[in-house]
């Protein structure tokens, strides 16, 4: 059924190679009729999180695009609906992905993240048997999956558990320190998470696993969820300055205040952050106080040849400022169940838990490369494996991307790992050589 040349040019991929896949299949396939598929997303379009709401359903837009050029699935078009969960938690979540069931019969939930929880989208998934793709980044996603296995058959996770961000960011700095690039003046570390389960438990593994890499602790504080009120954690910070400052607190806007209070008196320590810096907001408040700053992500669109047509069409379509690099987590997703699910010979409906199985089956056993890289599915939690941290070998892994901004006026540069680096580190400006 599958074009096998188009196989050997790596079609289990995005963009102009799933794009062949699809018309491949829609080819070979018995006509269908063309209604529309719904493809329904629980995205945060409002509160504190609506700059990544907006940007992951960018992402479903384009792929949806794309994916109704290649003539849809099976020659149905895909149709995307979205339902705004705004502040979040479980309650708005959950009913906000039901009613994306009952009100469009949609098969398959693509979502970003939604914070506050406790993975109740899982519940949905399972009692409705649909597909759900989430990118909460959450390692409750794989131990919720291990408690039942064949409950939760149909909830996958786009990218790594938060989990791996810890030994992750202590390895980075050992080898930064160990190629001379940087001199930390000592063996400290501050860790500074918010009150939320994505940032405490990146902290906790941090923590737990810093005499490994050979740090010590010299700050463990929590601040509140979200914050801009820095002043009382820099005090400490500048009492007893550590090697390097390590804020798993995620909010972009926030993230910029921090390094606008930070540069007011400044102490010669690296700052690493988590994940707001890839955001446009955290620039264009910080500006020029960003300059210098570390952050990481497990998920992110890739700098290279395989991405570019993404990048390059995500730009020209939502603008030159618009964040590709979260975007592209829904849009891998999409793409994924799109191509397993004409794979499998439909989309399905809700309460097909027999279509949904074998949806599911192809999901689990395909290795998808997208623009955030290689995703392959852990069978034992059913999210992606981590690169180079959980597995050695890049085309089993999503690349565990550090980048650092060093001009805010541009996009920050990757600077790990050697593999993916398009960059190398530079001192921040704060740090007397």
């Amino acid at each position: 059924m599958i074009n096998r040349r188009a196989m050997l040019q790596g079609v289990l991929g995005a963009g102009a190679a799933g794009g062949a896949l699809l018309a491949d299949l829609n080819s070979r396939a018995e006509a269908q009729d063309a209604t529309p598929i719904a493809v329904g997303a629980a995205l945060p379009m409002s509160g504190f999180a609506a700059a990544d709401g907006i940007e992951f359903k960018n992402g479903l837009d384009l792929a949806a695009e794309e994916i109704n050029a290649a003539g849809g699935i099976l020659g149905r078009p895909v149709e995307i609906h979205v339902e705004d969960t705004k502040e979040m938690g479980a309650d708005i979540v959950s009913q906000s992905m039901q009613r994306l069931i009952d009100r469009y019969t949609a098969p398959v939930i693509i979502n970003g993240y939604n914070v506050g929880t406790n993975m109740i989208e899982m519940d949905i998934a399972a009692d409705n048997d649909v597909i759900m793709m989430h990118y909460n980044t959450l390692i409750s996603h794989n131990e919720k999956f291990k408690t039942d296995p064949e409950r939760y058959y149909g909830s996958f996770q786009g990218d790594p558990p938060e989990f791996w961000y810890g030994p992750g960011c202590l390895n980075f700095l050992k080898e930064l320190a160990a190629a001379g690039t940087w001199k930390a003046p000592n063996k400290k570390i501050a860790i500074i998470p918010s009150a939320n389960e994505y940032s405490i438990v990146i902290a906790n593994a941090i923590r737990d696993k810093a005499a490994e890499y050979g740090f010590e602790v010299s700050l463990f504080e929590t601040v509140p969820f979200p914050t801009n009120q820095w002043g009382p954690t820099l005090a400490k910070l500048r009492q007893d300055p550590p090697a390097a400052i390590i804020v798993t607190h995620f909010l972009p806007q926030d993230l910029a205040q921090f390094m606008v209070q930070f540069l007011a008196q400044p102490i010669d320590s690296l700052i690493y952050m988590q994940y707001g810096p890839s955001l446009p907001a955290f620039r264009e408040i910080g500006g020029e106080s960003v300059n210098g700053v570390i952050y990481s992500t497990v998920v992110g669109c890739l700098p290279d040849d395989f991405s570019k047509p993404f990048r390059e069409a995500y730009r020209a379509k939502f603008g030159p400022s618009s964040a590709y690099i979260t975007g592209s987590q829904t849009y891998d997703g999409l793409w994924m169940w799109a191509t397993a699910a004409a794979i499998a010979g439909g989309p399905g409906e809700p309460f097909n838990k027999e279509q949904a199985q074998k949806i599911a089956a192809v999901m689990r056993r395909n290795v998808y490369r997208g623009v955030n890289g290689t995703y392959r599915a852990d069978p034992a939690g059913q999210s992606a494996y981590c690169y180079p941290t959980q597995v050695a070998d890049p085309s089993l892994g999503m690349p565990h991307q550090f980048l650092q901004h060093q001009d805010y006026k541009t996009d920050p540069k990757l600077i790990a790992p050697p593999l993916y680096a398009t960059d190398s580190f530079v001192l921040p400006p704060w740090i007397k050589a």
